[in-house]
């Protein structure tokens, strides 16, 4: 062998290497052997289909090809807005819309997706909902729904809470969107609250005429202890005291000239304007 076939050799060589990573990456993309979890989400590893108690959480995880595969699991808070049609204890027809907040419980993730699988707003969501949501108005009445709307809130959480927790689920937040009712209740409703609206109008209206009667009787009352003290205080000096008053009163507004005639039947002053005159 010459030195051309010694470096030729060399040359095939240093390529299996290169071919043999190659293969190996080819291989390594071509089976995966690694699973990505997300934020917010957990892995479900699965052996040959078998659920396993491993649940994965965020971040790279290595798996065996071919053995093992992982399904991602959404565990942040979700939302549910749901209707549902029931009645209240007094046969009225109850038209309600709820919100509810909720996530799957992350350690519990395979249990779920075991026992339920990723649909499990379809499968316990709802009818979770629509079930309380009837069991609770049957016990009020439609006048109480309205009344008394926190309690029934309170009431309608608790039970999703206690329900949905048997199927690893969790309530973050519920709250009563509406209240709808027949037209004939809605109308017998604003019936009511025009009559006891109007009601306390003629209350407050007696209220008020009783309040400014008695005013006046106290006014009048003042008044006349006023007079009965006046009365009670007058004597002859002072009736004589108010004619000298009324005396000294004339005179200061007399200007001085005599009447001829001092008053009927009384005898005239002859003459008198007419020394003045002269």
């Amino acid at each position: 062998m010459d030195f051309e076939d010694v470096k030729y050799e060399m040359r095939k060589g240093s390529w299996k290497p290169v071919i043999i990573g190659g293969i190996i990456l080819i291989l390594l993309f071509a089976f995966k052997p690694w699973a990505q979890v997300g934020a917010g989400e957990r892995g479900i590893v699965l052996n040959f289909g078998a659920v396993q108690n491993t649940v994965l959480g965020e971040g790279i995880h290595f798996k065996i090809p071919i053995v093992q595969t992982v399904e991602l699991m959404d565990v942040k808070i979700q939302k549910a807005i749901t209707d549902a049609a029931s009645a209240s204890s007094d046969l009225q027809d109850v038209d309600l819309s709820v919100a509810l907040n909720y996530h799957v419980i992350p350690d519990k993730a395979n249990i779920v997706y075991q026992s339920i699988g990723v649909e499990f707003k379809a499968r316990i969501i709802d009818p979770a909902i629509q079930e309380v949501m009837k069991a609770v108005t049957a016990r009020y009445t439609a006048e109480e729904l309205i009344t008394k709307r926190p309690a029934v809130s309170t009431e309608m959480k608790d039970a999703l809470t206690s329900r949905l927790l048997e199927s690893n689920i969790a309530v973050d937040a519920f709250s009563i969107v509406s209240f709808s009712f027949s037209k004939t209740f809605t109308d017998a409703i604003e019936a009511k609250q025009t009559a006891e609206q109007n009601a306390l109008k003629a209350k407050r209206d007696l209220d008020r005429i009783r309040v400014e009667a008695e005013q006046t009787i106290a006014a009048a009352t003042a008044e006349a202890e006023a007079l009965r003290l006046q009365k009670m205080n007058i004597s002859p000096d002072l009736i004589e005291l108010r004619k000298i008053e009324a005396n000294l009163k004339a005179i200061e507004k007399w200007n001085g000239i005599l009447p001829e005639v001092t008053g009927a039947g009384a005898i005239p002053f002859i003459g008198v304007g007419a020394a003045k005159n002269e």
